[in-house]
């Protein structure tokens, strides 16, 4: 069969190593396989499809140093996830039989509990059996934390094929950020970087959730996908008629040939992959010196590290090898030294790895600030949502102007009257929440002017400084401003700690500890994406596309905004569902819509009068190489699809969770009230920025961006 397109050269700085236990892996898999009914019978495999597959040689690549035991533990684990991958497919989803491949999904959970002495079912399919088994034999080894990852790893490795299910049957093509995020709980790699601890070292529970260890996990859980996609397109797509590839939804959203779609697809992989090296190299170190680990403890965390490396290289030469996968023509050995073709020499094209990647890699470094750009160009942007502004917004105005003159905003140099003003916050509540009461609105207002502030503060005191120790001790300060239970704020000592516990007070009066730690928990994870963008700008250093969508909804406050919406709606709607794949969806999609909203109007601001480099328009431009144009065309058609998906999940996903959950009426009707108070947040959104100075070439003319205190405040020590 002809190859729908030529394999790029893949960028792989790592050469590959093969673990010596490889055939008795085999053996073993092959044996347990027939045991748990995999084979033949089954009606998915046959001992030669097993063979061809050779599940033993891709676990001998990815984990080259573990001992055989391990070995043959590790490939039972692909063996049962490919073989659930294939009887899905065969069962579910070329029939589409939804129904029956949820109750499928749903029983598997119970073959996992984190409590060993717990009674599991009686299998009833291999599938089933298999899980059971590779549990009972794995979790012993492992501490009760790393349970919990693997089992929601797991989990949302099986759920989520309910969303592959969904879009097959609807025949929906994802958009490209949605269809990133879904792959990585789809396509299994956060499973696998779990099976990476189980043979290298498990991570530290004191800094397994913070965002150097996830973004190692995510960049290498991209690339693993978006590797994966180039290799299966042509079983995938043209086989088995799946939408779910990386190659097609690029084909798909930029209306390009299959071949420029894999070369992009290559392109974005490369990215993830300088994206993990930045990480290993720059912020793991930080938060291993931040959360004192122990010498055993940084060892574990680098073993684990290497282990992820190993993991990509390892996985790159099997799909040379392995039958499962178009590898016609596909690189294995170029460049200096054409003599050499063993092992791991598919990354040996050393010219072509400086002249490809080498040059993505130095664009994201090379941003001359401060350039001429303006004045911004608007695009059309597709509102289906009506206009809605609360009767409350004069009042809201005069009393965030007292709020400011109160806390002291508009004393400390970074704002005066004339920018509060041209920022009319209170115009972006009066959208936000045309109905809610005086009071609500009052406290809305002055919870986007406290973020804007702290935005603006970050990057004009401590970038101007280049002081990344300060700011960090500021965030932490800001952090012990939020009591959750009962203990003592922080005694403020400027603007943004007197607002913080200003409002902390007064919107937490009457909540639980449960609810104020997850208030605090969005609180943070706003303050600390400033210190990732103030890392980057003392760098000078864009961001990769896929970490920067994905920061954005945090530097932009969206969880916070989010979390103050969800707080009206009592407990008729059950977490699970805030949890669920489709909220999510939702949630995401409305996010990115309203950040990329912000970038398109904010280019000018940002990169000709302060020298910012987090704006979507230019990571497009460094990405592709392309002008402001071109990188415009594509942020206004990502916003465009990620508002369409709003739209979708909301017609579509949203009904079918409801019965999967069998929510009853008064959960029903309190979810249509949040998804009602999404839709006001963006046309509120964008009606602000269409309304305010704050993005305005005539304003910005006149008021310079580039303050630096004569004397910088102080940061005083925690106590």
């Amino acid at each position: 069969m002809t190859q729908p397109f030529e394999l790029p050269h893949f960028y792989m700085p790592h050469p590959a190593r093969l673990n010596p236990h490889v055939d008795e892996a085999r053996a073993h898999s092959t044996a347990w396989a027939r045991a748990m009914g995999m084979l033949e019978g089954s009606g998915v495999w046959e001992q030669a499809d097993l063979d061809a597959h050779d599940y033993g040689l891709l676990c001998a690549y990815t984990h080259p140093d573990c001992d055989g035991p391990a070995l043959s533990l590790v490939t039972d684990w692909y063996v049962w996830v490919f073989f659930f991958d294939d009887h899905f497919l065969e069962r579910y989803k070329r029939s589409p039989d939804r129904a029956a491949g949820k109750a499928h999904l749903d029983r598997l959970p119970l073959f996992m509990p984190l409590d060993l002495s717990a009674p599991v079912p009686e299998p009833g399919n291999p599938v089933e059996a298999g899980l059971a088994d590779l549990w009972a034999r794995t979790v012993p080894r492992m501490s009760e934390e790393w349970r919990r990852r693997f089992a929601v790893a797991t989990e949302h490795l099986l759920n989520e094929s309910m969303w592959e299910l969904s879009n097959i049957d609807g025949g929906r093509i994802a958009n490209p950020v949605e269809y990133i995020e879904m792959r990585r709980k789809v396509g299994g790699a956060p499973w696998s970087a779990g099976l990476v601890e189980f043979a290298t070292a498990e991570v530290p529970a004191s800094v397994a959730g913070t965002r150097p260890l996830r973004v190692l996990m995510e960049a290498f859980s991209d690339a693993v996908h978006l590797r994966n996609d180039l290799f299966s397109y042509q079983r995938e797509v043209e086989d088995e008629g799946e939408n779910s590839n990386g190659v097609l939804v690029l084909e798909t959203f930029f209306g390009c040939t299959t071949q420029e779609a894999a070369d992009t697809v290559n392109d974005v992989l490369t990215s993830r992959l300088h994206q993990f090296e930045h990480t290993a190299f720059t912020e793991v170190p930080a938060v291993a010196l931040e959360k004192g680990l122990r010498p055993d403890e940084l060892a574990a965390v680098a073993a684990y590290t290497k282990g992820l490396q190993d993991w990509q290289s390892g996985g790159h030469e099997w799909h040379l090898r392995s039958s499962r996968y178009m590898n016609g023509n596909a690189v294995r050995a170029s460049g200096p030294w054409p003599q050499h073709t063993g092992i791991g020499t598919s990354a040996a094209d050393v010219r072509t790895l400086l002249t490809t990647a080498g040059a993505q890699r130095l664009r994201s470094f090379t941003h001359l600030p401060h350039q001429k750009v303006g004045p911004s160009r608007i695009p059309d942007i597709r509102m289906p949502f009506p206009l809605r502004l609360s009767p409350h917004l004069g009042h809201a105005r005069r009393s965030l102007r007292a709020w400011a003159d109160r806390t002291g905003i508009l004393a400390e140099g970074v704002w005066d009257e004339d920018k509060l003003r041209a920022y009319d916050l209170a115009l972006c509540s009066a959208g936000l929440d045309p109905d809610g009461t005086a009071e609500a609105l009052d406290l809305s207002a002055q919870w986007l002017a406290w973020g804007t502030y702290g935005d603006d503060y970050y990057p004009l005191v401590f970038g101007g400084r280049r002081d990344l120790a300060a700011a960090r001790l500021t965030t932490a300060r800001l952090s012990a401003c939020m009591p959750v239970d009962g203990e003592e704020p922080l005694v403020p000592a400027d603007a943004m700690e007197r607002g913080l516990v200003d409002l902390w007070a007064r919107t937490t009066a009457r909540m639980t500890p449960e609810a104020r730690l997850s208030l605090r928990n969005a609180v943070e994870v706003m303050t600390e994406s400033w210190l990732w963008e103030l890392s980057n700008q003392l760098q000078n250093r864009v961001p990769d596309p896929v970490d920067y969508l994905e920061m954005r909804r945090a530097t932009f406050g969206s969880e916070l905004t989010l979390s103050l919406c969800r707080m009206g709606h009592g407990p008729a709607v059950p977490p699970e569902i805030y949890r669920s794949g489709p909220v999510r969806s939702l949630e995401n999609a409305a996010m990115d819509f309203a950040c990329l909203v912000n970038d398109v109007f904010s280019y000018q601001k940002e990169i000709e009068f302060e020298g910012e480099i987090h704006n979507a328009i230019l990571v497009m431009q460094s990405f592709f190489g392309c002008d402001y144009p071109t990188g415009l065309g594509i942020v206004h058609d990502l916003m465009s699809r990620r508002m369409r998906q709003f739209e979708h999940v909301v017609a579509r996903e949203l009904p079918l969770l409801y019965e999967d959950f069998r929510l009853d009426s008064q959960a029903r009707a309190a979810m249509d009230t949040y998804v009602a108070d999404l839709r006001n947040w963006l046309s509120g959104i964008l009606h602000w920025h269409r309304e305010v100075d704050r993005y305005k070439e005539t304003w910005l003319s006149r008021r310079a961006h580039r303050f630096l205190p004569d004397r910088p405040p102080a940061v005083p020590a925690l106590r």
